[in-house]
């Protein structure tokens, strides 16, 4: 065999599993089994007479062919993308699949409204949904497995400079605490409360993100809660805010995600803070952005993003200190005032 038996299949398996590190993890985001991956791995490198990777047990490497290998795969995948998406400006648009994906909560509150906007002029795009964490949303978009990533924008540490990022939408960081534990008047909650309530509010649920965020959230725990306690590490927003309404605890996290479609989760009271918002933006290769549909999507996400309802927020607690956090309580709550 020589590299003119290569095959477009065989290099963006060969980008998958390079980018992902392990088989395991390729092919979960390729929707392919293991023995596939390896098979056509096998075949490339019998193409390229040269061993791309070195295997351990739990992590494939790249050789030094791998890497040189990688640098121009990239490069054919990326030029063959831009050939398909030029084609796609031959056509009308209507028709096609829209391979989106991201954070749970951001796809409820923005992506969901945004599809049904698009739906009245382009009624027969398909969309194939992701929820996934940032960095596996990245891989997706790396692997160009999807065309649209919805995170947050600081969600993610690596370079994102290939994508265009777009704004989205903005929601404020509130701490969600079990709707019997009322905080309102509580300026210390070491003497403030007592037995179960002060025994809720010392145990925190935090998020293991591996960002800056993290270490933002686990700082804003030790300044207003000096006394507690981490008790669960998730990785998810549903899984905390779950935990939330069955007593377990209190943690901080993004409004929308306390939001059960367009309504606010029952069973759990969120109180704001004076943490920097969640700005939320859609990272788009350069070349969709004047295609259709996803050019109309993109207006469409911008849109439902400013039209996003946000859940009843209380103002802050008196044991949170900061004047933003008070003026954050006076603008949500004039604003849930005049919804209703």
């Amino acid at each position: 065999m020589s590299p003119s038996d290569m095959t477009l299949h065989q290099l963006r398996i060969f980008c998958a599993v390079a980018q992902a590190e392990t088989l395991t993890r390729a092919a979960k985001q390729l929707g392919l089994t293991q023995p596939t991956l390896s098979q056509q791995l096998s075949k490339l490198e019998q193409c390229a007479e040269a061993r791309l990777f070195d295997r351990t047990l739990s992590q494939m490497v790249l050789t030094d062919a791998g890497r040189f290998l990688l640098r121009h795969a990239r490069f054919v995948l990326e030029e063959i993308d831009q050939a398909q998406t030029g084609l796609q400006e031959f056509s009308t648009g209507v028709r096609g699949v829209v391979r989106l994906a991201g954070a749970n909560s951001i796809i409820r509150a923005v992506a969901l409204p945004a599809i049904a906007r698009l739906g009245a002029c382009h009624p027969h795009v398909e969309f194939d949904i992701h929820e996934t964490s940032p960095a596996e949303t990245l891989d997706l978009l790396h692997n160009r497995s999807v065309s649209l990533g919805l995170i947050a924008a600081d969600a993610v540490t690596q370079s994102v400079n290939s994508f265009r990022e777009t704004p989205v939408a903005s929601d404020p960081y509130v701490l969600a605490a079990p709707e019997g534990l009322d905080l309102s008047d509580v300026a210390d909650p070491e003497t403030d409360l007592r037995g179960v309530d002060k025994l809720l509010i010392s145990r925190c649920i935090q998020f293991n993100f591996g960002t800056q965020r993290s270490c933002q959230l686990a700082q804003w725990h030790q300044r207003n809660l000096p006394k507690h306690c981490v008790i669960a590490h998730c990785r998810s927003y549903e899984t905390a805010i779950s935990m939330v309404r069955a007593g377990i605890g209190v943690c901080v996290l993004p409004a929308l995600a306390a939001l059960d479609c367009a309504d606010s989760i029952p069973g759990v009271a969120l109180y704001a803070t004076n943490l920097p918002p969640r700005q939320s933006v859609c990272l788009v290769p350069a070349q969709y952005l004047r295609v259709e549909p996803y050019k109309k999507f993109l207006i469409a996400l911008h849109e439902a993003g400013r039209a996003v309802k946000l859940p009843f927020i209380r103002p802050s607690p008196p044991f949170m200190r900061g004047a933003g956090a008070a003026r954050l309580s006076e603008n949500h709550l004039q604003s849930a005032a005049s919804a209703v």
